[in-house]
């Protein structure tokens, strides 16, 4: 029996269509083949980012860029907002990279409160936020405007927005909302292989890397910018994984943004609506819900791991059986990246009867 397909959180399913644009004869990284690639790019990460910025290229996983986005904007104090597995250890990395951090503390499946962060920012001390739109681990999606909102009252305040399992299913409007770092891993709602982070950067907050000592060079900002303006990167990009991303804003260019955007909404109200014919409750509260994955709370009535196990082992499909301190109680199922309508029903038909043989 082959892989089972993947319905986890990320990463998710990746297309044939888009290992075939992977499998790309290789091209030099230092030639005129590569800029026209990187350029053939920028276009549709702008519109999924909402961004008028260039869009950077970072071989690494999006907790590389979260950590050089603190080496290149931390001047004295960080506010790490947590809500979740992730989202909390953004504390943790602030500290081991030697920053002074403070958090907000709410309980898993909770968002974050606005005014609570205005609170904190009053405070005064702190010149950098760091912020996750979509909690993946819990399926709670934060009050993006509201967060930026009151951010941006706090002058030379930098925030650091992670849109990590968000990007592509719903509208960001980086430059809109002010946001000073937006970035992002493909491997979710992207659905390419690991491997490669999206990243983009305020004037505001290039300003203030100028000015950041010890920032390293990997994730320097500066470099990137430098190398912007000849349609490159850095370092060695992971090749390969660009013509699979350029395959996948083509296919985002075919479909449309808003119906793409669309299309998560009504397969993500599918999963809810199984659930609820099961009685299964949704971990994260009503109106700030993820748009990309689901995380439900496990009744005491349901065998988690049969379930999970009976799933695979009968339909080759693979959902998650909760993360961090809430695995085991809560379990997730993702319906981003190429997920249709048609394909979800047929999750649901195939874990109906899994449930039926329970």
């Amino acid at each position: 029996m082959p892989t089972p397909k993947l319905f986890n959180p990320g990463p998710v399913d990746v297309s044939p269509e888009t290992y075939a644009a992977m499998a790309h004869t290789m091209i030099g990284h230092r030639g005129g083949d590569f800029e026209k690639l990187y350029a053939s790019l920028q276009p549709g990460l702008k519109e999924i980012f909402g961004t008028e910025r260039p869009v950077f290229l970072s071989t690494s996983s999006a907790w590389g860029v979260m950590e050089g986005a603190l080496r290149n904007l931390v001047r004295e104090k960080v506010l790490c907002l947590c809500c979740g597995a992730f989202s909390d250890k953004w504390i943790d990395v602030a500290q081991k990279c030697g920053y002074e951090a403070e958090k907000i503390q709410v309980e898993w499946g909770e968002a974050i409160d606005p005014e609570a962060v205005r609170a904190k920012l009053s405070e005064g001390g702190f010149d950098t936020v760091t912020f996750i739109h979509s909690e993946t681990s819990t399926g709670v999606l934060n009050d993006l405007a509201g967060i930026c909102e009151v951010v941006k009252s706090f002058p030379d305040t930098m925030l650091i927005v992670d849109t990590v399992s968000s990007l592509s299913t719903v509208d960001i409007d980086m430059d809109k909302h002010g946001i000073d770092v937006c970035l992002a891993g493909v491997q979710k709602a992207l659905a390419l292989p690991p491997g490669l982070a999206l990243f983009s950067v305020s004037d505001a907050a290039m300003e203030r890397a100028k000015g950041t000592p010890n920032r390293g060079y990997y994730f320097d900002f500066l470099e990137f910018a430098k190398n912007d303006e000849k349609n490159n990167t850095p370092t060695t990009p992971c090749i390969s994984n660009l013509f699979g991303l350029q395959f996948i804003l083509g296919e985002i260019e075919k479909e449309g943004f808003e119906a793409r955007k669309e299309r998560h909404a009504k397969t993500n109200a599918m999963i809810h609506a199984w659930g609820a014919k099961h009685g299964f409750e949704l971990f994260a509260p009503e109106g700030r819900r993820s748009f990309a994955l689901t995380c439900f709370a496990t009744p005491d009535s349901l065998d988690l791991p049969a379930f999970i196990k009976a799933l695979k082992e009968k339909h080759n499909l693979l959902i998650n059986g909760g993360y961090g301190k809430i695995k085991g109680s809560t379990f997730r199922i993702s319906n981003m990246g190429n997920e249709t309508e048609e394909t979800i029903q047929e999750l649901i038909d195939a874990m109906d009867d899994v449930l039926a043989a329970l």
